[in-house]
């Protein structure tokens, strides 16, 4: 591995201000702001929205509904079976 061209690793806190967490990753990303968490300083990345509090993964996902748009497209142009000839 080439000396000084990548960029460095190092844990990185993610804070995800809608649900006050913080996650610590390993990342390359830069940033001029530090926290400490747990004792430690990270550098700090503010994020507005994370699998902490996105409703796909907390399970608070809404479902569509069914006299949408979509629903009355799919009622106009669903296929219907073909009846066999006699």
């Amino acid at each position: 591995m080439k000396q000084g061209i990548h960029p460095e690793y190092r844990d990185v806190a993610f804070h995800d201000t809608s649900v006050d967490q913080f996650i610590i990753v390993g990342s390359t990303l830069k940033t001029d702001k530090t926290i400490e968490v747990e004792g430690k300083t990270y550098p700090y990345v503010p994020l507005d929205i994370s699998s902490h509090s996105h409703p796909f993964y907390t399970g608070k996902q809404k479902v569509a509904k069914q006299d949408g748009q979509v629903a009355k497209f799919n009622k106009r142009f669903a296929r219907t079976k073909l009846k066999a000839a006699v």
